[in-house]
């Protein structure tokens, strides 16, 4: 089996490493290839994620005598075929460009020899984005069983431009992370190929988070927000509550991991509303560095316009730190109002503001939540159990298709 990501390893995307690590585990064979290098150097990686790089097969690194040598492949090979996944792979360019779509059939190429080289006779891509029109092409020229992970709301937001309803006609099985996806799916899909879709949700480990009690204590609420600095995350709405906080004279700081295009924003929002001694940024950090921060935070807020369902908010769940979010996309299927977290009104300043004022306020409700929270993530967002059933998923494919 091959997994396709757009880009691997990626400090957001550590589910998908882990993911790969539980089926191998299960006694999964994986291949990995990633179109783009990684997001960091080898030496700002963890030594799992160190190991995934130096075995990942990298598409765009190959460059154009690469993808030359695997046209000229597929031309000796199957010229038929060749000449339908380029005709096809021209009209996918994005934005309508034919040179993107040259682009997607000559990655395509690379990945469909390197398959052949690796006896891997199904491709598994995360994501329904440029990746995962890739995968499509890739089918083309090898009939492989091909099968997407299906996350949102990315995909959901230019469902024209990815392509959306032709990669689910193309695909043959689609995982889907949360109902709200598969409901989506199910809104831009014929139905007859809603059999292809199941729900398989994404989780973590709980041996790697410490659970613990919050001491309420005396000194200030320490809020925390771990996330790419993105409009959709909505840092700076945070960042304007928290300034409404300050003014009612409640003692609190709040910490920012992560980093993005919103940086200079919210650092200027920072500036402007005076929130120095406040906030402080600490731009991306890995896992390990991630949950120190979650042992030392009371509350941790993230206060998104448009998600899948974070990880994030499973890991603070799970290591006993009460959230704040919004009831967007597949949020609600993880937090509860009021039983496993607090959610506001996605983009509404004042209902963020009252739901962080109330437990700020009330430590009692915090323990409550969190309480709570670490029970619905151990029984429905374990990534053991839930890698096991992916495992189930994937042993009902096919094993041959070429």
């Amino acid at each position: 089996m091959a997994y396709l990501v757009s880009r691997y390893p990626a400090i957001s995307h550590t589910f998908i490493l882990r993911e790969i690590q539980g089926l191998r585990a299960l006694g999964h064979s994986i291949v990995t290839a990633s179109i783009n290098a990684p997001d960091r150097a080898p030496q700002a990686m963890e030594g799992y994620e160190k190991q995934e790089a130096e075995n990942t097969f990298f598409v765009k690194a190959q460059g154009w005598p690469g993808a030359l040598g695997a046209l000229l492949y597929w031309l000796g090979r199957s010229p038929l075929k060749l000449a339908g996944m380029l005709r096809l792979g021209l009209g996918l360019g994005k934005g309508g460009h034919w040179l993107y779509g040259l682009a997607y059939a000559a990655e395509a190429c690379l990945v469909a020899r390197w398959m052949a080289q690796q006896g891997a006779r199904h491709l598994h891509v995360h994501f329904g984005n440029a990746s995962a029109t890739v995968g499509v092409l890739v089918k083309q020229l090898n009939n492989c069983h091909l099968s997407y992970t299906i996350h949102g709301p990315d995909e959901f937001d230019d469902v024209p431009g990815q392509h959306l309803a032709l990669k689910m006609a193309q695909a043959d099985d689609v995982v889907c992370i949360s109902q709200f996806a598969k409901g989506q799916l199910m809104r831009i899909s014929d139905p007859a190929h809603w059999d292809k879709l199941q729900v398989c949700r994404l989780g973590v480990d709980p041996a790697q988070f410490t659970y613990s009690v919050r001491d309420a204590g005396t000194s200030a609420v320490k809020l925390l927000c771990v996330g790419r600095l993105s409009s959709a995350k909505a840092q700076i709405l945070l960042v304007q509550a928290c300034a409404n906080l300050r003014d009612e004279g409640l003692d609190f700081s709040l910490t920012l991991v992560g980093d993005g295009p919103d940086r200079a924003r919210i650092e200027k929002a920072i500036e402007q509303l005076q929130l120095g001694d406040r906030i402080v940024l600490t731009g991306a950090l890995n896992q390990a560095a991630v949950r120190a921060h979650f042992a030392r935070a009371d509350i941790f807020v993230l206060p998104s316009l448009a998600e899948g369902i974070p990880v994030v908010l499973m890991e603070a769940m799970s290591s006993g730190v009460p959230c704040i979010s919004t009831p967007v996309n597949g949020i609600p299927e993880l937090i509860q109002h009021e039983r496993t977290g607090l959610l506001a009104t996605p983009g509404d300043l004042d209902s963020l503001t009252t739901q962080l004022r109330r437990l700020i306020r009330e430590p009692e409700l915090r323990r409550s939540l969190a309480q709570a929270a670490h029970t619905k993530v151990l029984a429905n967002f374990d990534l053991g159990r839930n890698v096991a059933r992916l495992g189930q998923i994937f042993a009902g494919f096919a094993t041959s298709r070429i």
